[in-house]
């Protein structure tokens, strides 16, 4: 069940996110705060309860333009603790989904908040709180001294619920990570390939790959970042790698290649998918 903490300056706004937030029965608790240094203090005190304390928060719901400390502000105020509660921005502005991605938000839901969006986002919140929940079990039961980073410490995949916004006509869009075969870059923009079609998102190559290396993804030339369980077959001609990606076949870089082999064929039960 979700500890909230829901933030905005115009107090009907606050009233009716914290209604429906009450309404959802993932939700064990849900407070408000009316500007951004009361949320502070608040998640401040909860920090320093811990994550399973009685006062612990899971998630800030958080409106974007305030007096004084904007939401955005504020969230990169919370980045900078080991293990802030997770984010989600309600606001009016369409703009500020690029700013939300970069901020490791959870989502991005536009005022007049619908009760059917809202519930979207608590999905989501819910499971990545579980997953939380699960690595802080896990942690609690590995032996002391153990290596976190060893084969088999760590679920390579995308917590569920990590997503991408994209814009497109006034409209945003969170694409699942886990949906992701392939990422292209073009230019300063990536396109995002997955099996219902591609998404331009304005986020640069580098970035994605610093981000999602830990789940998965490997650099395989300097266009493309490739999700290691969407490779289908690995191909070998004249001297020249490639690698076919949900009916793309991409080409592999030599300095990528021995980095790229390895990985497949170590990845249990992938190796007999390699063709050389």
């Amino acid at each position: 069940m979700l500890r909230v903490l829901a933030v905005d300056d115009e107090a009907p706004a606050l009233e009716e996110l914290l209604y429906l937030l009450r309404e959802d029965p993932r939700v064990a608790r849900a407070e408000g705060a009316a500007d951004a240094n009361a949320a502070l203090r608040r998640i401040g005190a909860a920090l320093e309860q811990g994550e399973d304390g009685e006062g612990g928060l899971d998630v800030v719901f958080l409106d974007i333009n305030m007096p004084g400390l904007s939401g955005l502000d504020t969230a990169r105020l919370l980045a900078g603790f080991a293990r802030p509660p997770l984010i989600v921005f309600v606001t009016a502005h369409e703009n500020f989904a690029v700013q939300a991605f970069d901020l490791k938000a959870v989502d991005y839901v536009l005022k007049p908040v619908r009760r059917e969006r809202l519930s979207e986002a608590v999905r989501r919140v819910n499971g990545l709180a579980e997953a939380r929940a699960a690595e802080r079990g896990e942690r609690e039961r590995r032996p002391e001294g153990a290596d976190p980073s060893a084969p088999g410490a760590r679920d390579p995949r995308p917590p569920s619920g990590e997503t991408v916004p994209v814009e497109l006509g006034g409209v945003t869009r969170f694409v699942a990570v886990e949906q992701v075969h392939y990422a292209e870059a073009q230019g300063d923009y990536a396109r995002l390939h997955t099996a219902e079609g591609s998404h331009l998102v304005r986020i640069p190559l580098s970035a994605l790959e610093e981000r999602w290396s830990q789940w998965g993804f490997l650099r395989i030339h300097r266009r493309y970042l490739v999700a290691l369980g969407a490779v289908q077959e690995l191909h070998s001609e004249g001297g020249a790698l490639s690698v076919r990606v949900g009916g793309a076949l991409l080409s592999v870089s030599r300095r990528h290649a021995r980095d790229l082999r390895e990985l497949l064929v170590n990845r249990p039960g992938e190796g007999d998918r390699a063709r050389g």
